[in-house]
C-alpha cells in the first residue's frame, strides 16, 4: 500500500470533547490534513518537545527514549497504519542497528516519541483519503476553525478532565509571566496553553 509521509502542522483545543485537544498532521507537500482527538496529556508531551521546554524531571516519553537509547535501540519510523469505527492505529518501527521490530502504539503516543526521536511519520493513503480534510488557505486560518471542522470519531479513548481556560484578554507581558510561572511550577499543560496563545499572536501581526 502507497504510504504518505506526514509532518506535525499543530495542537488545537477541542471544543467537542472537554479536555481534548486535537493534534492536526499534514500531508507533506500536500494540502490535506488528518485531525485526530487526543487527550491533555498525550498533548501536553508533544507540545514541550515541539516548544523545546525542559521538564526538571523527564516525563514519561523523554524516559522511554533514554531507556531505548541506553540499549541503542532508536525509532526509525512510526506508521498510522489504521482506522476502525473512528479510532486510529499505529505502530514504532525500531531498530538496534541489525534487528527491525514493530511495535503496537497509540497514535498520541507514537508521535510523542516520533518528536523526540526525530522519526518520519507516514500513514496509508486510504487512511488520509477517508479521514484527512483538504484545507484552502493557510494552516493558521485551519487552526482557528479546528473546532468547526474536526470529526469527533477521529479519536482515541480520551480520559482527561483538565479545563481550557482562555487567555485572549491578556497582554503579551502579561502571558510571558503566566508562562514563566507555570514552567516554573512544573504545569507543563497549562504552559503549552499560555505558549499557543502567544504564538497566535505573534502569527496575527
Amino acid at each position: 500500500m502507497k504510504k504518505v509521509k506526514l509532518d506535525i502542522v499543530g495542537l488545537s483545543y477541542s471544543q467537542t470533547q472537554s479536555g481534548a485537544y486535537a493534534l492536526v498532521l499534514g500531508e507533506v507537500n500536500g494540502r490535506r490534513r488528518l485531525p485526530i482527538i487526543i487527550g491533555a496529556f498525550e498533548a501536553q508531551a508533544i507540545a514541550i518537545e515541539i516548544e523545546k521546554m525542559t521538564p526538571t524531571r523527564p516525563l514519561t516519553h523523554d524516559l522511554f527514549k533514554s531507556f531505548a537509547q541506553a540499549y541503542q535501540i532508536e525509532i526509525t519510523e512510526v506508521l498510522i497504519y489504521n482506522l476502525v469505527d473512528g479510532v486510529f492505529f499505529a505502530k514504532l518501527i525500531c531498530s538496534n542497528g541489525s534487528e527491525q521490530i514493530e511495535i503496537d502504539a497509540r497514535t498520541s503516543d507514537a508521535i510523542a516519541l516520533a518528536v523526540r526521536f526525530n522519526s518520519v511519520i507516514y500513514t496509508y493513503e486510504f487512511i488520509l483519503a477517508s479521514a484527512g480534510i483538504v484545507i484552502e488557505g493557510n494552516d493558521f486560518l485551519f487552526l482557528e476553525n479546528m473546532d468547526s471542522i474536526t470529526n469527533p470519531q477521529n479519536t482515541e479513548e480520551v480520559q482527561s478532565s483538565i479545563p481550557v481556560s482562555g487567555y485572549q484578554n491578556l497582554s503579551i507581558e502579561e502571558l510571558q509571566q503566566k508562562l514563566d510561572a507555570a514552567l516554573a511550577e512544573e504545569a507543563y499543560e497549562k504552559a503549552a496553553r499560555i505558549r499557543d496563545e502567544i504564538n497566535k499572536r505573534n502569527a496575527g501581526k
